[in-house]
C-alpha cells in the first residue's frame, strides 16, 4: 500500500487523518445505504466500487496499525483526564479536604 491509496480511502469517505475505527465503520454504513445498486437511496454501482475499495484499503491499514498504550498518547486521546490527574487531589476543583 502506498500513502496516497490512503489519502485517496479518506477522500473517498471524507474523513480527516484523525478518524476511529467506528467512525470507518459507520461511515462505510452510511455510504452502502446511499449507493448500494440494489437497495440505494442514489443507487450507483461504479460508486460502490470505488466504496468497497477505499474500506479495504482503510481496513488493511487498521489491521496493522501499531497502537501507542503510552501515557502522552493516553492524555492526547482524553485530556480530561491529564486534567483529573494533574488536580483531582486540588479542594479547588472539588475534592474536599
Amino acid at each position: 500500500m502506498q500513502y496516497k491509496e490512503l489519502e485517496q480511502a479518506l477522500d473517498v469517505f471524507a474523513l480527516t487523518d484523525r478518524t476511529t475505527l467506528q467512525e470507518i465503520k459507520k461511515r462505510h454504513k452510511n455510504l452502502v445505504r446511499r449507493h448500494h445498486p440494489d437497495a440505494g437511496d442514489q443507487p450507483d454501482a461504479e460508486k460502490m466500487k470505488m466504496i468497497n475499495a477505499a474500506y479495504r484499503v482503510l481496513m488493511q491499514y487498521c489491521e496493522k496499525y501499531r497502537f501507542s498504550f503510552s501515557r502522552e498518547e493516553f492524555y492526547r486521546q482524553n485530556p480530561e483526564a491529564r486534567l483529573r490527574d494533574q488536580f483531582g487531589d486540588d479542594f479547588m476543583w472539588g475534592k474536599e479536604k
